[in-house]
């Protein structure tokens, strides 16, 4: 279960310390998100620091990229199979295990990047067209503004 020297904290303390609800929370276990958290003997659930770490990290790129639950989850098992490469690095390893340990994070790291380009493209195109609105409404104003002068020369 859990380890009785680390601090844990239970759901409802999770959801206020991260701001998202208890079924959230729950959510997120559900779809790979969040690992299982440890239970108590009557079945509450257990954080640890680095659930709620988690957490945030999910929120972060929710509100940060306005990425899609998918997208979070292939970001967050990156960073997993990074934090597992370094936990598993060691100088004296052959140089085919280096490779393959690089190739790995390389890999990992490169999904995360197609996420974010992908997620820059979109909003770039959405700039460009909102951009695109706002030269077409300052032209507009510019008629409007020159015809409002053409009717006032009229009235005098």
């Amino acid at each position: 279960m859990t380890e009785a020297n680390e601090p844990y904290l239970q759901i409802g303390e999770v959801a206020e310390r991260t701001r998202v609800t208890q079924r959230t929370l729950r959510f997120y276990e559900e779809k790979g998100l969040l690992n299982p958290p440890g239970r108590m003997d009557g079945g509450f659930r257990l954080y640890s620091d680095e659930d709620v770490k988690r957490v945030e990290h999910v929120r972060q790129l929710q509100d940060l990229l306005g990425v899609t639950l998918a997208e979070i989850k292939d970001m967050v098992e990156a960073q997993d199979v990074l934090r597992d490469l370094r936990a598993k690095h060691r100088p004296e390893a052959a140089l085919t295990e280096k490779r393959r340990q690089l190739e790995k994070a390389i890999e990992a790291v490169q999904s995360q990047y197609a996420i974010v380009k992908h997620k820059t493209e979109q909003m770039e195109e959405m700039k460009g067209q909102l951009q695109e609105w706002l030269k077409t409404f300052d032209r507009w104003m510019e008629e409007l503004n020159r015809m409002e002068e053409g009717a006032a020369v009229a009235r005098s």
